[in-house]
């Protein structure tokens, strides 16, 4: 294979191509034929650690150079890789595991080569973000991304009511050491009843996935039932109109509550015509009473 023909990659009309690249999450097996033929044809990749992207050289035989490219590379090295681009070179930017740009560097490369009429290909693979959909069991024909969480303030209290007042399963990632911390304050914010599940380790040796109400894996993982080892991933069942309903009937909603209830929703960051269509749906409250003002 030519540098140029990279696994049936598109030409580039000027400049190099920017070839994203998903890696495996974990088993080394998880690696598409076409990452493999884009990683050995281009003359460079940028890898997030090249200690762990050497494992997957190697298991490959990938002799392809390598320079690393994170987080804390600082702006030299991204105008590095950019002129390489410029220079009519490809350019293949992998991460530590799964596909870059998602909670990973390498956005501001892609896009300022996007910016200037660059080419940036995608080569899919392999994902932890649908590797948990997929694993939490739950309903996700609909579903959002949150990454990680701020770790505290008005900024994580928000978050966190989005994701108990969204009608989509929410995916979140989270440190070990805040997997505990966050599942309570999901549960607080989204019910002890609300579903989920915790992710760990997903495709590796000791792949584990704990599923139940909110409430119940916050209790476990508090009581050290969850290891709480290697990385994770926190899927959370959508808000239900059932659940609104519920929410609602804990004591007999007064126009005061059904206001105060999509005072709540608009907070979280959904149009106040939904929010109130929302509430009268589920208590039966007055419409047009949930639009005024207390």
């Amino acid at each position: 294979m030519t540098e140029g023909s990279a696994a049936g990659a598109p030409e580039a009309a000027s400049g190099g191509r920017l070839f994203v690249v998903a890696t495996p999450i974990g088993n080394l097996g998880d690696v598409t034929y076409r990452a493999i033929e884009v990683l050995r044809a281009v003359p460079l990749v940028a890898a997030e650690d090249t200690r762990l992207t050497r494992r997957l050289f190697a298991r490959y035989e990938i002799a392809t150079h390598l320079v690393s490219y994170h987080a804390r590379s600082g702006s030299g090295r991204e105008l590095e890789l950019l002129a390489h681009l410029r220079s009519g070179r490809d350019l293949a930017l992998v991460t530590d595991a799964g596909t870059p740009l998602v909670s990973d560097p390498g956005g501001e490369l892609a896009s300022t080569w996007a910016a200037e009429g660059g080419l940036v290909v995608p080569i899919p693979g392999a994902s932890a973000v649908l590797a948990a959909l997929v694993a939490s069991g739950l309903a996700a024909a609909r579903w959002t991304f949150e990454g990680f969480l701020p770790r505290s303030g008005r900024g994580r209290r928000e978050r966190l009511a989005r994701i108990a007042a969204d009608e989509r399963a929410c995916v979140i990632y989270e440190a070990p050491s805040r997997v505990a911390d966050t599942l309570a304050d999901l549960t607080t914010a989204a019910g002890a009843e609300r579903r989920a599940a915790v992710c760990r380790e997903l495709t590796k040796l000791h792949e584990e996935v704990v599923r139940g109400p909110l409430g119940e894996l916050a209790a476990r993982a508090a009581a050290g039932e969850i290891t709480l080892r290697g990385e994770f991933a926190v899927v959370v069942e959508a808000m239900t109109a059932a659940a609104m309903a519920a929410r609602m009937r804990t004591a007999a909603p007064t126009i005061g509550q059904g206001r105060a209830e999509v005072a709540r929703l608009v907070a979280s960051g959904i149009k106040r015509s939904d929010a109130v269509r929302r509430v009268a749906v589920s208590t039966g409250l007055d419409r047009r009473e949930l639009y005024r003002p207390d």
